[in-house]
């Protein structure tokens, strides 16, 4: 009987959403990234994330999460014209897209925006096509790499959450 209860705890473990770290703030790669209500962090899954955040929006059946991506190395994760393309290659055909560029107290933070049927899924696996659906991704520079942060959800819905999401890219740079 109680070699059944630690696999049951680690899967409930596994399934809930976990708050970790001091609430309203996400350190990777030597930032601290400010969030406030909508925003939870939760249990990041995945070899290359170094941060979940999720916000519950009206209109969404889920959860929307902000992904914040961080890999080993000097230029790990890729350049930012790399990034880009492959963001925009996510869609089916070519979705209307916007390019931008922030300024972070002298930092450059590049931003896109896209809208389209977003295939959503593993990057191996099988995708799911997801119509009128929206991507917004931030590239932070951050020492020799970059920390890639990625918010994708229902058009609408991250509508909602586009001011909140450039405040959370932004602030890791706030005096």
């Amino acid at each position: 009987m109680k070699y059944l209860l630690i696999p049951t705890f680690i899967a409930l473990i596994s399934l809930t959403s976990v708050v970790r770290g001091e609430e309203g703030k996400l350190t990777v790669n030597g930032l601290t990234f400010k969030f406030a209500s909508p925003w939870a962090e939760v249990q990041s899954t995945g070899m290359f994330r170094a941060g979940t955040l999720a916000a519950k929006v009206e209109g969404a059946e889920k959860p929307v999460e902000t992904v914040f991506y961080s890999f080993p190395g000097a230029g790990g994760g890729g350049d930012t014209e790399a990034n880009v393309k492959r963001w925009l290659g996510q869609f089916n055909g070519t979705p209307e897209s916007k390019r931008e560029e922030l300024d972070a107290g002298g930092t450059k933070i590049t931003l896109v925006t896209a809208t389209g049927t977003y295939n959503d899924g593993p990057p191996m696996g099988a995708k799911t096509p997801r119509e009128n659906y929206t991507l917004m991704a931030a590239i932070v520079p951050a020492g020799e790499s970059n920390i890639f942060v990625k918010l994708t959800g229902p058009k609408e819905a991250v509508a909602k959450l586009d001011a909140d999401f450039r405040k959370i890219v932004l602030s890791a740079f706030a005096k």
